[in-house]
């Protein structure tokens, strides 16, 4: 389970080292893909084969079903980590993130996110309130 807000900074070659409490469950690699609002996610290469799988049983016959399978799939960068604990983020997705120097990395439950920490921080202003003021019909499938 990926939970927390974290703080590194990317390298002059577009490495980011992920948090290391995290690195024994990224062991068999990753996949990075352009995620919502503007972030990148990171999923373990096996949950990714899952959620890829899923993805490609939907209809293709519903245009928004076609436009996220291709761009999940053609946006889909595989990463090992190394020794150090870094991934390399592709120059696409440092441009598709926003990426500088500092970022922040957010587990997500199932995957993290990888956000530029300016944006992050605008994203936190945006919607914290929405959190702090969620309904019961939003919360009831979950609590």
């Amino acid at each position: 389970m990926f939970l927390g807000t974290y703080t590194p900074k990317l390298d002059d070659k577009g490495r980011l080292t992920l948090p290391a409490k995290f690195r024994e469950s990224l062991v068999g690699g990753v996949m990075v893909v352009k995620g919502q609002d503007h972030s990148l996610a990171v999923y373990p290469r096996a949950e990714f084969m899952e959620l890829a799988r899923k993805a490609a049983s939907i209809s293709r016959s519903d245009p928004q079903a076609r436009a996220f399978i291709r761009s999940l799939a053609s946006g889909a960068d595989e990463q090992h980590v190394d020794a150090q604990g870094r991934i390399t983020i592709s120059s696409a997705h440092r441009k598709w993130a926003g990426l500088a120097k500092d970022c922040v990395v957010v587990g997500s439950v199932d995957f993290l996110e990888i956000w530029d920490s300016g944006s992050w921080e605008e994203y936190l202003s945006e919607n914290e309130e929405d959190y702090s003021q969620a309904r019961d019909e939003v919360l009831k499938e979950i609590l």
